[in-house]
């Protein structure tokens, strides 16, 4: 068969279902096999920034590998946005790029990039397929190394003349992968600086979301009284409601988040590379404290702080592990010493994360959007979101019952949440998906609007808009007040546009009016755009700009 046929067999016995591309040229080979594969549906976007983001947040709702498809030189550097997406937030996905036949290489030819070195550094592993029967060998390389160790992009460059070559194929269809277990003395000595531990805190990472973690560390913290914070983004990795969880370790997180884990004598990091966000610009962990970090890669060990006990494992048979030799061993003057310890940092997030149902009249208050919302909501509701300022709202106010109910982009990209919806949607039908997003960021990528009409995807994009790069802003006026240059947006009527494309759209302008428009929404059961008209002088969820300036000047420094 041809190197084409042979991908799409191996697509096959990956169990993959859907593919996102923009078509092109240089791969039709692989198109054109695909065709007979009924079992997997080809979405064709408008853009590769938003298939890339799609295929994302499709592994992240899925569990299974994303796989994107594009062409050479401009498909495949407009993909790359996705891609260092999915490496920041330890995402396992295949990209298939078509190249520049072999013939023509190396004398600029059309659209010529060397794909394998360009794209080096922004994924786990890139290769070439330079012969036909190589295919197979190439292609259960890249999924294997995106979905094992911490998991990650891999791309492929797939030659035109390459794909129509044709060779007898090897297909082993059987695959088993072991996950690390840890060492028991290892987990022993866990389990002792645990029990004898008077501030303890407990960070959840990524890893906990993606292993389906979740119960067992609600386990752990219920039998030690641990507080559970989250990292950057991973908000849902552990039941917001639940009397141990104290906050997420964010941007601007909140000072008692920070000096707890700052004046904490054992921090047990769970499957999180404590990122610069995380580690407060690797600020977080001080002299004194002892680190327990468990990641299931071993290049995340010392790679940030040098711990105490560094653990390579998964992290849910770290648990499991955990689990069977803590029972007891705590005095019982500890543990009331934990409950009091723990109790104070609930209460000081219930505080700090509990919305006011105010309510604007001319224009949409973002902490009562946020209280209404997390009462509207159904069960199990998927909530994807953009890099932006509208972001300090959902992190601060909205609390995630259950794991895999956020996916957002640890890397900061803007223009994630609508095709990170659209590819979330498919992978769980069932369950309603809402993307957040800045009027910056959604104009980036809304053009999947189209797509996810074309395709019937039945998305909620509630887009914040404030005719300003809202973050920027921020910054801007941080450390250059008043001096405002560059970050002044105008917009079209979202809503008139989606309408435009045959979805659903709406236009609130007081919070009296979001959740009828939130139900018409829901109801239409069509991809449907709310814009929210926002206070531009409300630049974050603590400050105006005014407070901003106001704190320049009387202090000489930002607030």
């Amino acid at each position: 068969m041809t190197a084409a046929e042979a991908i799409v067999e191996i697509m096959v016995q990956e169990g993959v279902e859907k593919v996102f591309c923009v078509p092109g040229e240089s791969y039709l080979d692989v198109m054109n096999a695909l065709y007979d594969h009924d079992h997997i549906q080809l979405i064709s976007g408008r853009h590769e920034g938003g298939i890339s983001f799609m295929a994302e947040g499709y592994a992240k709702a899925s569990g299974k590998v994303g796989v994107c498809l594009a062409t050479r030189g401009p498909g495949a550097a407009n993909l790359s946005i996705g891609l260092h997406t999915a490496m920041q937030d330890s995402t396992p996905v295949v990209a298939l790029i078509g190249q520049v036949e072999q013939a023509f290489r190396d004398r600029e030819g059309f659209q010529e990039i060397d794909l394998a070195a360009y794209f080096r550094h922004l994924v786990k592993w890139t290769a070439e397929l330079r012969e036909a029967s190589r295919a197979p060998e190439l292609l259960y390389r890249a999924f294997h190394i995106a979905r094992t160790g911490r998991p990650g992009p891999v791309l492929i460059s797939l030659p035109e003349d390459v794909l129509n070559g044709t060779a007898d194929m090897r297909f082993q269809p059987a695959r088993v992968y072991s996950l690390p277990r840890p060492e028991r003395e290892s987990v022993a000595r866990v389990a002792s600086l645990l029990q004898t531990a008077h501030r303890p805190v407990v960070i959840a990472g990524g890893g906990i979301s993606a292993r389906k973690s979740t119960d067992l560390l609600v386990t752990l913290a219920e039998w030690f009284r641990l507080p559970v914070a989250t990292a950057f983004r991973r908000m849902d990795a552990f039941p917001n409601h639940h009397a141990c969880y104290i906050g997420h370790l964010g941007l601007n997180a909140p000072s008692y988040l920070v000096d707890a884990v700052q004046e904490a004598d054992v921090v047990l990091a769970l499957g999180t590379r404590l990122s610069q966000v995380t580690s407060q610009d690797y600020t977080l962990i001080r002299p004194g404290t002892q680190l327990i970090h468990v990641d299931i890669s071993p290049d995340e060990i010392n790679k940030v702080y040098r711990p105490a006990i560094g653990i390579v494992a998964d992290v849910g048979y770290f648990l499991e592990d955990l689990l069977e030799v803590s029972a007891g061993g705590m005095t019982a003057d500890l543990m009331a010493e934990r409950e009091s310890y723990t109790s104070g940092l609930r209460e000081a997030y219930s505080a700090y994360s509990k919305p006011r149902s105010n309510h604007g009249d001319r224009t949409v208050d973002l902490e009562g959007l946020m209280h209404d919302l997390q009462e509207a909501l159904p069960e199990g509701t998927i909530i994807t979101s953009d890099a932006g300022n509208f972001f300090g709202w959902l992190s601060r106010y909205y609390r995630f019952r259950e794991a895999g109910t956020y996916i957002g982009p640890t890397s900061g990209a803007m223009g994630y949440g609508l095709p990170a919806a659209i590819g979330a949607k498919l992978a769980r039908p069932e369950r309603t998906v809402i993307a957040f997003a800045g009027d910056g960021g959604f104009m980036m990528t809304m053009a999947e609007l189209e797509t996810a009409i074309r395709y019937q995807i039945p998305v909620v994009a509630v887009v914040v808009v404030n005719n300003m790069y809202g973050t920027i802003r921020m910054h801007q006026e941080k450390r250059y007040p008043e001096r405002v240059i560059g970050t002044d947006l105008s917009n079209p009527s979202y809503a008139e546009y989606v309408r435009l494309l045959g979805g659903h759209g709406e236009t609130v302008r007081s919070n009296r009016d979001f959740l009828p428009a939130l139900e018409r929404a829901l109801e239409s059961n069509r991809p449907t755009v709310i814009e929210v008209m926002a206070d531009p002088e409300q630049i974050s969820a603590a400050l105006t700009i005014e407070q901003l300036r106001r704190g320049w000047q009387h202090n000489g420094a930002a607030v």
